[in-house]
């Protein structure tokens, strides 16, 4: 098919360059890698042409990575209207038929503005409970409202689970279509189960520091923590030192993203200590590698408790401390590890998750 044929699709997420590149160390997180696994995925069928449009890590203007078109734009280092102007050159560089994006933050709006503007498709996929729950309007007041406001006005928005799509629903009128975040479900190779693991960066609302006390109060146990620092973490170094000081503690400032399947393929439970998120893509993640997973809170559609492959503690850490006991008594962890398994290849693979995600486009998009 010829590229003048083919549905043009740009997704922004200017961190995203990472994950691409894994010679660059700087920090990503979920909603990074839920847009990376779109795009690659969408970019292996001629039907499509893909771009990227990523942040200026000092790589150049523009290459080809994964079959992807990747354009380099914001410099974090600089100020927020210079960016503005950057990512507005590269989304009218890419001329897509339609612009993806996920993440609240003023890039939001942005889009939404340029794809008015140019008779382009917007859209918007949650990466978080907080956008749809109100807490990001009532805690970012501007951005809060120009954010909702490109939402109402988007030509189609996708939520991680159908709590989110509820409550964007009830709360704001807003439609939405939920489709679970998609991975590459290989097979997995039988390693020994080592660790309990904790996967993610000092964002607060992820609260590393339960997992230390978790640790401290599993002293025979072995603990791995794989922890970025957080873009609005200024007290970094200082959790990283109390960290290093628990014995049986490993901390791993980074590890790789095409790296870190090991490290769940090696865990008996993988442990999340959040307050709230959307789907946490480390919960699939653990799922592939036949990991138990132990929440903090977090519990997308209850889908812990339906599938049996975790379990979430209610917001409560004597309960947590209490069913890692559990989980690790008779190696019961490798019952709900099996049961993961079984629970992603159905819900998780990327290759039928991609389906939606085509069918809305060409919808969309037609040239």
């Amino acid at each position: 098919m010829s590229n003048d044929r083919k549905i043009r699709v740009c997704f922004l997420s200017p961190k995203a360059y990472p994950i691409f590149n894994p010679d660059i160390t700087s920090v990503f997180g979920g909603a990074e890698v839920d847009l990376y696994m779109i795009a690659t995925e969408l970019a292996k069928d001629d039907e499509f042409d893909v771009s990227f449009i990523v942040g200026d890590y000092d790589q150049p203007d523009e290459e080809i990575r994964e079959n992807v078109r990747i354009l380099k734009s914001v410099n974090f280092q600089q100020n927020p209207l210079t960016g503005a102007r950057k990512i507005w050159a590269a989304l009218k560089k890419v001329d897509a038929n339609i612009y993806m994006l996920k993440t609240a933050s003023p890039g939001v709006p942005l889009v939404q503005h340029f794809c008015r503007r140019h008779n382009r498709r917007f859209i918007y996929r949650t990466a978080h409970q907080d956008e749809c729950d109100g807490t990001y309007l009532r805690t970012h007041r501007l951005l809060g409202t120009l954010f909702l406001r490109a939402l109402k006005k988007a030509d189609r928005v996708f939520t991680q689970n159908q709590r989110d799509a509820e409550m964007l629903l009830q709360g704001y009128g807003i439609d939405s279509v939920t489709v679970a975040n998609g991975h590459q479900i290989p097979k997995v190779d039988r390693l020994e189960k080592k660790w309990i693991l904790w996967i993610g960066r000092t964002a607060s609302f992820k609260h590393p520091e339960r997992f230390l006390e978790l640790a401290k109060a599993f002293p025979d146990e072995q603990f791995v923590m794989i922890c970025q620092k957080a873009t609005e973490d200024t007290n970094y170094q200082q959790f990283c030192s109390q960290a290093e000081a628990i014995e049986n503690l490993t901390f791993l400032r980074r590890v790789p993203f095409h790296e870190v399947d090991t490290y769940f393929e090696q865990a008996k439970v993988f442990v999340n200590t959040s307050d709230a998120e959307g789907f946490p893509n480390t919960f699939i993640q653990a799922c592939k590698a036949a990991t138990a997973i132990l929440s903090f809170q977090v519990n997308p559609d209850n889908f812990l408790n339906r599938h049996n492959c975790g379990i979430a503690c209610d917001g409560d850490m004597v309960e947590t401390a209490n069913q890692l006991k559990r989980l690790l008594a008779d190696e019961r962890y490798a019952d709900y590890g099996r049961n993961g398994r079984d629970y992603v290849r159905t819900h998780h693979d990327i290759h039928t998750i991609i389906e939606a995600y085509k069918q809305s486009f060409k919808q969309s998009g037609e040239p």
